[in-house]
């Protein structure tokens, strides 16, 4: 069992419903990365009623289109400059997507609870158009969808330029990241008896997935010699099993490398590839789309990246244009190869 991180909820932690209802949410086995965001977003509301005299188990539908505004005028670290709700001084619409979504289930809670008869946050759905009879339902804060950003082949190779003077755990770290479609924490937790050298495969702990399901997935070979490579090194550093990457700092040498510390590694590619769009996700969003652009199926690419839902793999359906062609010339069924081809020449 889980237990929240309560320092950084001052205001929920005091409150007894608010702390029940994200202990449940801990207790359910929800992801460490999902506790925080919803803890973070209820504190945020709490927060919000403070300021406003609210009492949050009371609070009326204008009390939640006020918490609205306050979320489109909530500074943001990003800049100031307002064009949309997306934008500069109000949050990310991700950002009030997920503030939102954690108050509805909040009020969903109390309703069990029976301290309160409804829920005050509508889950409309945003339709464009007339709707039926002049009626629509209307979500409270309309949700804008992005495509993910990639970089083009020029910005791939700058990309892999600046990996090549980075750390052999680090050049592993980012091949496997691309192979295996990995996400920040799923790369920073494997283990060494999640690796299977023989067939070249990498078990997904359920317990470290965003859906909590274990899923394989290979890596290529010439990964599998940068990882053997590193292996070797790795045995000067700890001969614990437990983490495969390594610290090499002087105040954690030997310990399992953090999330900040691997997305401090990235930042400092992007800086010095000047590809300053590059994220830890970038790499997953990247061998999404080249599998899309070899053909794979929609199902065989959601269960390879561990997809809950088929709509979040349209997105790289899309993104690779597949959608908007016929079936796409000879020879796209080989970038992924290509793809892991330039990884080798730049990384070994």
């Amino acid at each position: 069992m889980e237990e929240p991180r309560w320092e950084f909820f001052p205001l929920l932690s005091e409150q007894e419903q608010p702390r029940k209802w994200l202990q449940i949410q801990a207790n359910l086995g929800l992801a460490e990365n999902t506790i925080q965001a919803y803890g973070k977003s209820l504190e945020d509301y709490l927060l919000f009623c403070k300021i406003y005299k609210v009492v949050p188990e009371l609070a009326k539908k204008p009390d939640i289109a006020n918490y609205v505004r306050y979320l489109a005028i909530h500074p943001n670290p990003r800049g100031k400059n307002l064009v949309t709700l997306d934008s500069g001084v109000g949050l990310a619409n991700a950002t009030m997507q997920l503030r939102i979504t954690a108050i509805r289930l909040f009020y969903d809670h109390l309703i069990e609870e029976s301290l309160r008869q409804d829920n005050p946050v509508g889950r409309g759905k945003y339709t464009p158009g007339k709707g039926f009879a002049g009626h629509r339902d209307r979500a409270l804060i309309p949700r804008y969808r992005k495509l993910p950003w990639i970089p083009n082949s020029e910005q791939w190779q700058a990309i892999l330029e600046a990996t090549k003077s980075e750390p052999l755990r680090n050049r592993v770290m980012l091949a496997m990241a691309y192979d295996g479609a990995l996400r920040r924490e799923e790369l920073c937790s494997i283990e060494i008896g999640d690796i299977d050298p023989a067939f070249r495969l990498i078990t997904i702990r359920g317990e470290i997935t965003k859906n909590r399901q274990t899923r394989v997935v290979p890596y290529s070979e010439h990964t599998g010699v940068l990882y053997a490579n590193y292996l070797r090194h790795r045995k000067t550093l700890s001969r614990e099993k437990v983490g495969i990457f390594l610290s090499e700092s002087r105040r954690n040498k030997g310990s399992p490398i953090t999330l900040s510390t691997w997305s401090k590694v990235v930042e400092r590619i992007a800086k010095n590839s000047g590809i300053k769009r590059l994220t830890t996700h970038t790499l997953r969003h990247l061998c999404l789309t080249d599998l899309a652009q070899a053909g794979w199926d929609l199902h065989e690419i959601a269960q390879f990246a561990g997809h809950r839902s088929l709509e979040t793999t349209k997105i790289y359906i899309h993104l690779s244009g597949r959608d908007l062609a016929e079936k796409l010339e000879k020879g796209m069924n080989q970038i992924h190869a290509w793809r892991i081809a330039m990884m080798t020449e730049i990384l070994e």
